[in-house]
């Protein structure tokens, strides 16, 4: 009995240390562009009259104006014994208020396991490690966000990413998600059906688009020029007049880039098609759309550069126009 009191102590005693040493690295009103995040996503809460932004590494800020933000804080909390491991790579989170919950869509890599090994050429394989899209949930926005009801949303042993939400004109929520093109050379985007309370997958994933169908990516390939194989960051939405639109993301040789597709049925079924060219500035990508708490629509994405070797990302704020019949993005929005 003593043990297992001593033992309810040092555990509770190991959480409260953790839960200070977050909190001292805490940071206070920083400006947007100080913060270097990639994939940011920002949820605008009328509930709270808060912001939320979170994006790849799983931390969340918290502003009240756009202007200054409060972070990083640790909110993501995966079971250690799932197929994620002890300690998930997080990439390209997102935050979707859906009925009465919270749920963070997000991107999960267990870097010791290995699914695949795919052929590049005859010098060296593509080891491909275990990633997935998936979902976690919260009765508040700012977490703690935990695992629901499936173990896993997407096969196992296809490596998939940066899944987003979507409700169809038949009312059901899917996830809109990326598979990779380290195993199919030729990224696509696809959809998967998911339980009403979102705390799983229903039935397989189907086909949206293929990377090679874009007008505007490009990659030099055994010397020719050729549409990239990289899809990246889909995010849905619709114009005034009721249009569907994915905003995605791929490379121009090596320029970060991002374009725009329209669903010319109206439903995530498509057929979609590409817009021929890019709708932001070179270097800026992974884009997602929402409207602030006085109802102006923005998109926020990050700028990519490479600074000896390593990426610099940076949250960014563009001014979007939905009235008419497609999207426009306006210019930088400035805090």
């Amino acid at each position: 009995m003593k043990k297992t009191v001593l033992f309810s102590f040092l555990w509770l005693a190991c959480l409260l240390l953790h839960a200070v040493n977050a909190q001292s690295l805490v940071k206070k009103s920083v400006p947007l562009d100080s913060i270097r995040l990639s994939d940011p996503c920002i949820l605008a809460d009328a509930q709270t009259q808060m912001y939320y932004m979170t994006g790849t590494g799983g931390k969340l800020w918290k502003s009240k104006d756009l202007k200054r933000w409060d972070g990083p804080y640790e909110v993501a909390q995966t079971d250690p014994h799932s197929w994620m491991g002890p300690k998930p790579m997080i990439w390209a989170a997102e935050l979707h208020h859906y009925k009465d919950k919270y749920y963070y869509f997000a991107t999960f890599t267990n870097t010791t396991v290995k699914i695949d090994t795919v052929k590049i050429d005859t010098v060296k394989g593509n080891v491909i490690e275990r990633r997935a899209s998936h979902v976690l949930v919260s009765d508040k926005p700012d977490g703690p966000y935990r695992p629901m009801q499936d173990a896993t949303y997407l096969p196992a042993d296809k490596p998939t990413l940066d899944g987003t939400f979507w409700v169809d004109t038949d009312g059901k929520p899917y996830m809109v998600y990326c598979y990779e093109w380290l195993q199919n050379w030729n990224g696509t985007i696809e959809k998967i059906e998911l339980k009403p309370d979102l705390s799983g997958s229903i039935g397989e994933g189907k086909l949206l688009f293929r990377a090679s169908e874009c007008p505007w990516s490009r990659e030099l390939q055994d010397g020719k020029e050729v549409p990239n194989k990289v899809t990246d960051g889909p995010y849905l939405f619709r114009t005034a007049t009721g249009r569907l639109g994915m905003i995605w993301t791929s490379w121009i040789y090596n320029v970060y880039t991002q374009g725009v597709a329209y669903s010319e049925s109206g439903t995530l079924d498509g057929p979609w098609i590409q817009e021929p060219n890019p709708i932001t500035p070179p270097d800026f990508g992974h884009g997602m759309l929402f409207q602030t708490l006085e109802g102006k629509w923005l998109m926020s994405v990050h700028s990519h550069k490479d600074v000896n070797g390593v990426y610099i990302r940076v949250p960014h704020l563009f001014e979007v126009d939905l009235s008419g019949d497609k999207l426009k993005v306006g210019k930088e929005y400035k805090l």
